[in-house]
C-alpha cells in the first residue's frame, strides 16, 4: 500500500488547481511573497517551492516581509527562518507609521500601509507578482465583511490586476481551508511562529464574522464553500434594480 500524501503535497495540488483556474502564474514571472511571519504566509513559501519543482512554467519567488518597526514582532526570527529554510528574502523597512501609537492603529490602515509598500517593492524591484498566503476561509470572511459593514457585494479574488495591469496580486491558497493551513504549518514545525499584525486585530469586524462561520458551519458544513461559489453563479434576474427618473 502505497503512503498516504504529505499534508504539503495536499495542499500543493489544491493550489496547483487555484494557479491554473485563475490563471495565476505564468512563464517567467518573479513573485514577491508578502510573508507577516503567520502561518499561512510562511506555508506558502513551502508551496510554491513544490510548485516550482513538478511545475513545467518556470518561475522565481522571493519572501518579502514589511517592518514597521512595531513592538509586536521582531523580524530576526523570521529572516533567520528564511535563511534556515534557503528561501531568498527582502525585508523591507517602512516607517510611514512611525508617529502613530501602535495600540491604536486601525486595522484598515495598517493593512493599506502594508500593501503600499509592497506595491512599492515590486515596482522597483521588477516583480510581476504580489502572492499572499489568504485562504478560502479568508475570502469568504471579506465577502461577509464586505455585505455586513459595507453594503456591498465583493471578495479577495484568487488573481486581481491593479494599477491598469501594473500590479497583480495572486493567493494561489483560495481553495484551501484554514484548518488544512493549519495542518500544514505543524508538519512544517511553523505552527507556533508569531507574526506582524495590527494591534486590534483580535477585536476586529473580522473576528466577529470568523467565530459567526464557526457556530453556522455546524448546521451547514458546505456553508464556505458555497459562499465562495456564489460569486461565480450570480442570477442577474434577481439582482435589485432601481426604476430611473430621469
Amino acid at each position: 500500500m502505497k503512503n498516504e500524501p504529505t499534508q504539503l503535497i495536499k495542499v500543493s495540488r489544491l493550489a496547483g488547481q487555484a494557479i491554473m483556474d485563475f490563471g495565476m502564474i505564468e512563464e517567467g514571472d518573479r513573485i514577491a511573497v508578502a510573508v507577516s511571519g503567520g502561518k499561512d504566509s510562511l506555508s506558502l513559501l513551502h508551496v510554491l517551492r513544490d510548485r516550482l519543482r513538478i511545475s513545467p512554467v518556470k518561475f522565481e519567488f522571493c519572501a518579502v516581509h514589511v517592518d514597521f518597526g512595531f513592538p509586536d514582532f521582531d523580524p530576526q526570527d523570521l529572516i533567520d527562518y528564511f535563511q534556515k529554510a534557503e528561501f531568498p528574502y527582502f525585508l523591507e523597512k517602512v516607517d510611514s507609521l512611525k508617529e502613530e501609537q501602535y495600540e491604536g492603529i486601525d486595522c484598515f490602515v495598517w493593512s493599506r500601509a502594508r500593501r503600499k509598500a509592497l506595491f512599492q517593492l515590486a515596482d522597483r524591484k521588477g516583480f510581476t507578482k504580489i502572492a499572499f498566503g489568504h485562504h478560502l476561509d479568508d475570502i469568504v470572511e471579506t465577502i461577509l465583511l464586505n455585505q455586513f459593514y459595507r453594503g456591498e457585494i465583493g471578495a479577495m479574488k484568487p488573481k486581481q490586476e491593479l494599477f491598469g495591469g501594473k500590479v497583480t496580486i495572486i493567493r494561489p491558497l483560495a481553495y484551501e481551508r484554514e484548518y488544512n493551513m493549519q495542518a500544514l504549518a505543524k508538519e512544517l514545525g511553523i505552527a507556533s511562529m508569531g507574526q506582524s499584525k495590527c494591534a486590534n486585530e483580535d477585536t476586529s469586524h473580522r473576528m466577529i464574522i470568523k467565530s459567526m462561520i464557526r457556530d453556522m458551519e455546524r448546521h451547514n458544513p458546505a456553508m464556505v464553500k458555497n459562499i465562495f461559489r456564489s460569486l461565480q453563479n450570480i442570477r442577474q434576474n434577481y439582482l435589485l434594480e432601481t426604476v430611473s427618473h430621469a
